[in-house]
């Protein structure tokens, strides 16, 4: 029956126990989801690590900025 309108739907699909909308107002405020790559992924295996590591690495980012060590796009050594 599932694959008469869409091929790629199996009939054994069952998505009678599914919650239409449930992640629509998340979604709606602007959740912004990343997939990392398996490898990376296993480097960071939480959501908290990787925000971690991001915050550390922006503020490296920012410092030498501030110091003048950064070139910024476009510009020219």
């Amino acid at each position: 029956m599932a694959g008469q309108d869409d091929p790629d739907m199996l009939d054994e699909y069952d998505f009678s126990g599914g919650v239409r909308g449930k992640y629509a107002r998340r979604y709606r405020e602007g959740t912004n989801l990343v997939r990392l790559d398996d490898d990376v992924a296993a480097m960071f295996p939480t959501s908290e690590d990787v925000n971690a590591v991001l915050r550390t690495l922006g503020g490296l980012i920012q410092r030498h900025e501030r110091m003048g060590l950064t070139k910024r796009a476009g510009e020219q050594t």
